[in-house]
């Protein structure tokens, strides 16, 4: 059993990151379905990384140099696969009135103005926010940040149907939903990286990337009647802002 979760964490690496997986892993639906439940773990891994480029250069580099290489740093190593996401689900919100109109932009491989936005605001969002945080607490923030937004990802696949019919999308292997069991995993790994934040600023990320999440799931069961793997990339990249945002705001006391 253990080698058999071993397998699904890779698979899930190998899924959502450029990053390599040792060779005895298999490929097959149902390992990539399993994997769904370590979503959050890879975000520990991915924010991890991002972590430990900032803490190596921020000595070297102004803070706002620091969180640019690290966010560069998460880019590469998961090819922008979320931010992708984002783009396309967008483009297919702004520029469709029907269903099956957004569906299609969605598969566009094009870029639209609305999907170029959304970039523009996540990516410099991200910038401004982790630029303005403690140097200190930066490094505990993205670990935070890439697991949780992972984690409502997740959500998404326990409470949501998958819309798409078509074998190109992203989350086909995904498409099934999340068990109870799964489900826990995969929140226990969401959770795990706030232990390193003050709980007043964990707190506050985690409520703002839930309200994030809640408004997005609301969208897409209004126009599409559940999630694609486009979704799953916009949840994530939109409650990675939020959760920075709660983390930063100034509370009255």
């Amino acid at each position: 059993m253990m080698r058999d979760e071993l397998a699904y964490f890779f698979g899930a690496v190998r899924f959502f990151t450029r990053l390599p997986v040792p060779a005895w892993v298999g490929h097959s639906a149902e390992a990539l379905n399993a994997s769904a439940r370590y979503f959050p773990a890879v975000g520990l891994l991915v924010g991890g990384i991002s972590a430990l480029v900032y803490a190596l250069t921020v000595a070297l580099w102004p803070p706002v140099v620091a969180v640019l290489l690290a966010m560069a740093a998460s880019l590469y190593v998961t090819g922008a696969f979320h931010e992708d996401g984002l783009s396309d689900m967008t483009d297919g919100l702004g520029g469709g009135w029907e269903k099956l109109r957004i569906l299609e932009i969605m598969k566009d491989s094009r870029v639209g103005s609305y999907g170029v936005v959304a970039l523009w605001l996540v990516l410099s969002s991200k910038l401004c926010l982790l630029a303005s945080l403690d140097p200190a607490v930066v490094p505990l923030a993205l670990i935070a940040g890439h697991a949780f937004s992972r984690g409502c990802a997740t959500l998404l696949l326990a409470g949501m149907d998958y819309v798409r019919e078509d074998l190109l999308s992203k989350a086909k292997p995904l498409a099934t939903r999340l068990g109870g069991g799964a489900l826990c995993v995969a929140l226990i790994f969401a959770l795990l990286g706030l232990v390193l934040l003050p709980w007043q600023q964990a707190v506050a990320g985690v409520l703002c990337a839930l309200l994030a999440t809640v408004w997005l799931a609301a969208k897409f069961k209004r126009w599409l009647g559940g999630y694609t793997g486009d979704c799953l990339g916009a949840v994530q990249q939109v409650a990675e802002v939020a959760f920075y945002l709660g983390v930063l705001a100034r509370w009255p006391a």
